[in-house]
């Protein structure tokens, strides 16, 4: 099995985890998709935006697939005026990871992250291992601990 920087990285913390593989279908990123292909209950599987805030800083928010950011509130979790989701051309140079692919763990730079609070229902939660088509299984606890996150309401 192929391992992401996001794996190593927890291979090397010794943070519990597992990868789950499956088909990427380019015409559907989707995260509700990628939760029907690992049988997972959309509630369980995160997705990672990356926003900016007034004062140009990057802020990472990770929330359920099948839920939205809620902008105001994730300015208020965060601390700040304002938060903006910042352009797909500017992904990749910001993170290193593409979208469909964007992991809260192994990015460029360590940005502040906010997950969603919801997540502390769940014993494991599933987030992008950095590529398309793999997942990873973390508790939410651990990811937080990895990312140095705080759990907010963002949705």
């Amino acid at each position: 099995m192929f391992k992401t920087n996001a794996v190593r990285i927890l291979e090397t913390l010794n943070i519990s985890h597992k990868t789950l593989e499956y088909e990427v279908d380019e015409d559907d990123l989707s995260g509700v998709s990628v939760a029907h292909k690992i049988n997972a209950d959309e509630e369980k599987v995160y997705k990672t935006l990356v926003t900016r805030n007034e004062k140009n800083e990057i802020v990472v928010f990770c929330l359920p697939v099948s839920q939205e950011l809620n902008l105001k509130k994730a300015a208020v979790a965060f601390g700040c005026k304002k938060i903006e989701m910042i352009k797909l051309n500017e992904l990749l140079p910001i993170t290193g990871y593409i979208r469909g692919g964007c992991s809260p763990i192994g990015m460029k730079k360590s940005f502040p992250v906010v997950i969603e609070e919801t997540s502390q229902l769940y014993d494991k939660i599933y987030i992008s291992a950095g590529i398309r088509g793999m997942q990873i299984e973390i508790s939410p606890a651990d990811l937080a601990k990895v990312v140095r996150a705080e759990f907010g309401d963002i949705i």
